[in-house]
């Protein structure tokens, strides 16, 4: 499964991609506006750290402007995917750019019948949002099973990038249900390492190593 950062920070990023977590970016409108700084250049430093998929989100609300949008964007680097929101004038849209062979990512899911029609519309990635649907006491882990099922059934080649992931325990549940990718803050991934029985057992076997008073170097 692979990680996508989900930021706009270049520091976190390039921490990100140091350890060997990196296979991918996400951004939206509001990590751009948090990050305070111009768009297209967040984006050319984001692309320059990794050729991973970086998803560059559009604005516009009618297929037209989106994918006149998208063109744009898609001019920044040659691994940016273009993000369209799951509208009809988004799934328009994205039959279009996918139609002139650009990669979409259609964005805010929220119902396995969505996801059938991004895939339908030959979207690349569809972003199921899990936490959100936990927020108002839905079960996400249960929206990736479904979707799961459904492409196998019918051999859709569009990735299930899971969104909206705020825990360790949200990768664990994503990987198990067979989303293709997920994408979460750097400090879940980061966090995926920690378990208080490897701090506890670390700290032993050092103690023993100091009492022998021996070296390796």
């Amino acid at each position: 499964m692979d990680f996508f950062a989900d930021t706009a920070e270049i520091n976190e990023i390039a921490e990100l991609k140091d350890l060997g977590l990196l296979d991918g970016v996400t951004t939206n409108p509001s990590l751009i506006m948090k990050s305070g700084r111009q768009v297209f250049q967040v984006l050319e430093d984001i692309c320059s750290i990794t050729d991973g998929p970086v998803s560059a989100e559009v604005v516009a609300l009618n297929a037209q402007t989106m994918v006149k949008e998208g063109k744009r964007l898609a001019e920044i680097a040659s691994n940016i995917v273009i993000k369209i929101p799951l509208t009809l004038e988004g799934l328009k849209a994205c039959r279009i750019l996918t139609e002139e062979e650009y990669r979409v990512n259609v964005t805010l899911c929220f119902s396995a019948n969505q996801a059938l029609l991004a895939a339908k519309a030959g979207a690349t990635f569809v972003s199921p949002f899990l936490g959100r649907l936990d927020d108002i006491g839905l079960d996400g882990i249960e929206l990736i099973e479904e979707i799961r099922i459904i492409f196998d059934n019918y051999d859709f080649e569009t990735q299930i990038l899971a969104a909206s992931v705020r825990s360790p325990l949200h990768v664990k549940d994503v990987a198990i249900a067979g989303s293709d990718a997920v994408t979460a803050h750097p400090s879940v991934y980061k966090k995926l390492a920690e378990h208080p029985l490897t701090d506890t057992g670390l700290e032993s076997f050092l103690n023993d190593w100091k009492s022998t008073g021996m070296k390796i170097v």
